[in-house]
């Protein structure tokens, strides 16, 4: 490590902690699912009635937790070094993750409740403008392509939890577009023929 390196923290030290949130987060989503209890043998109605508005609540809340952790795994990778705000910052990221199961399962139970589906559709954007704010300084605003792809989530939380509070059935549906911000980065790296440069090439 170099002399202008040595008060910085070294981000491979995160990655163990945040492997270990990440991981026990996205278990403990499973968490509120209802427990197996039928007075009789249980039809194909009474499974669908029981699980799948917690299932697709589940399931959303996975995809994006799973998401996030590959943004963020990548984005530690580019920034081997750090100050101590930009660690501050990393650990209020994962606060963010370590609150997703509550949030979960307060949405997979009363999804039909504007104000839990504006809950948690404002975690989520939270946690989107986290991680976009960690990928522009990670980058200098030279990432391009990754803060582009960072930044689209939250132009589809918003109006998502903006159509949760009116009609939170359907809120869902705009909040499974935020993965595009997969598509969206590549796109802007295709189009715009930019190389993302790393933040250790000076």
């Amino acid at each position: 490590m170099s002399d202008t390196q040595s008060d910085l923290f070294e981000m491979r030290r995160l990655e163990s902690l945040s492997n270990t949130i990440f991981g026990v987060a996205m278990t403990l989503l499973a968490y509120d699912m209802p427990k197996a209890s039928f007075d009789k043998l249980p039809t194909w109605d009474d499974l669908a009635h029981v699980y799948s508005g917690r299932l697709a609540g589940l399931i959303l809340s996975f995809i994006i937790a799973g998401v996030f952790w590959i943004s963020h795994h990548r984005r530690l990778a580019r920034q081997p070094y750090a100050g101590r705000g930009t660690v501050i910052l990393n650990l209020f990221f994962l606060l963010s993750i370590v609150l997703l199961p509550v949030t979960n399962g307060l949405y997979s139970n009363y999804r039909l409740s504007s104000a839990v589906a504006v809950l948690y559709g404002t975690h989520l954007t939270i946690i989107a403008t986290l991680n976009a704010l960690l990928w522009w300084i990670a980058g200098h605003g030279r990432l391009r392509s990754e803060v582009v792809g960072a930044i689209f989530p939250i132009s589809v939380f918003v109006p998502g939890t903006v159509i949760a509070a009116f009609l939170p059935e359907y809120a869902q549906y705009c909040w499974l577009l935020g993965f595009g911000g997969l598509v969206a980065r590549r796109f802007v790296r295709a189009e715009s023929g930019w190389d993302d440069v790393s933040v250790n090439d000076g």
